[in-house]
């Protein structure tokens, strides 16, 4: 026997990244524009660094709260008065280490081995990989695709539960689509959970990267106190902090102490001087955020010209996040394709079969970068779509 043979099943069967096999094969070529990840080309403002930088000078080394310090979960009930014009105490957010570590606290609390949790796709992998891990059942719903764009059939989320359904894993606006859930579509899925008892995962971490108002619509718009939500989110992608892995759980104020605990037994906290970037980042940062998503619409603007332009180009202008779900007429495997652009036009992009059931034929692209950088890649693309 094999030392691999003697870990857990779900250890073993936890799949690599269809994304970091093609980021591998060309992170280290002269001239690549690597599109292949979700994250922006800026790094962290200097008015979140700096508060690290002072708090990290000023001694703040040593163990700290486990749900985060008060500071920040005040700064947290801020930023949703703002945002959704809702007041939350601060009883009701936990800081974690990353938005993956929420997720994974959120499934640990509501799903255990053999249990099912529903999710739709195309999905960002990680969150069928973790459940997956836990010993719970990732079980796809793919999203419908159109001509009027992507949508989500609640009958078919229905149509996948069974008795052992605990959960429904909800990401709006999506990556990789983009595909934004409009208010009824939210309706119908917390009616859904309440009749049948189960709990939301809503991943709502692009909430505010929406080309239509100025944020996208909210479980928070229509739920009830006592609804069973648990909502995961990260201060990567808004505050071009995705390297500094701090989170949060937004909850019911009862359920604290179960939350507090589970940070206790997973990372015991996040460092405190991060924590006080992260206070900033909320309290200060929201001229930053509008910057970046009128400059992220210029590029999707510009990526969707460009490929459209082509002729052999299929998408849905996406309505939030920042990514362009695309397939090219006439490739029907991704991945082969992804490494080929790699290759031949020295463009990194992820391939759709790393998203699931309903990815397949298509290719993700992060336009969240800066434009001359955009527009050389778009024009790359376009020339190697042509050529096959």
């Amino acid at each position: 026997m094999t030392l691999i043979e003697d870990l857990r099943a779900e250890a073993r069967a936890a799949p690599e990244s269809g994304i970091v096999a093609v980021m591998n094969r060309g992170r280290d070529r002269d001239g690549m524009i690597p599109l292949w990840a979700g994250e922006g080309d800026l790094p962290t403002p200097a008015f979140i660094t700096d508060a690290a930088a002072r708090a990290l000078v000023g001694g703040e080394t040593f163990y700290t709260w486990q749900k985060g310090i008060p500071e920040l979960r005040q700064a947290l009930a801020r930023y949703y008065v703002r945002h959704f014009s809702k007041s939350f105490a601060e009883e009701e957010f936990i800081v974690t280490g990353s938005g993956m570590h929420a997720i994974q606290l959120a499934l640990d609390a509501v799903a255990g081995k053999g249990d099912e949790v529903v999710y739709l796709s195309p999905a960002w992998p990680n969150f069928a990989a973790a459940a997956g891990v836990a010993g719970a059942v990732p079980v796809a719903v793919t999203l419908d695709l159109s001509g009027n764009g992507w949508s989500c059939d609640v009958g078919k989320i229905e149509a996948a539960i069974t008795p052992r359904t605990k959960a429904l894993f909800v990401n709006t606006p999506s990556n990789p689509t983009g595909w934004t859930a409009d208010r009824e579509t939210l309706q119908a899925i917390l009616d859904l959970a309440r009749e049948k008892g189960l709990w939301i995962i809503a991943d709502e971490i692009y909430s505010l990267f929406h080309y239509g108002d100025s944020r996208a619509p909210s479980f928070i718009d229509i739920m009830a106190d006592e609804d069973r939500i648990l909502f995961v989110n990260s201060f990567s992608k808004n505050w071009a902090m995705t390297g500094w892995r701090v989170g949060w759980i937004k909850t019911h104020p009862s359920l604290q102490q179960v939350f507090e605990n589970l940070v206790q037994y997973s990372t015991s906290g996040v460092a405190q001087f991060m924590q006080r970037g992260a206070v900033v980042a909320l309290d200060e940062g929201d001229v930053f955020i509008a910057e970046q998503v009128e400059r992220a619409r210029a590029a999707r603007d510009l990526v969707c010209g460009t490929l459209a332009a082509t002729g052999r180009a299929r998408f849905t202008v996406p309505q939030g996040a920042f990514y362009l779900f695309f397939a090219v007429d006439g490739i029907t495997d991704s991945r082969a394709a992804a490494f080929d652009i790699v290759d031949r036009a020295n463009v990194g992009l992820a391939p759709g079969t790393a998203f699931g059931p309903g990815g397949e034929p298509f290719l993700r692209l992060c336009f969240h970068r800066r434009l001359d950088q955009l527009e050389e890649a778009a024009h790359r693309l376009a020339k190697w779509m042509t050529s096959m």
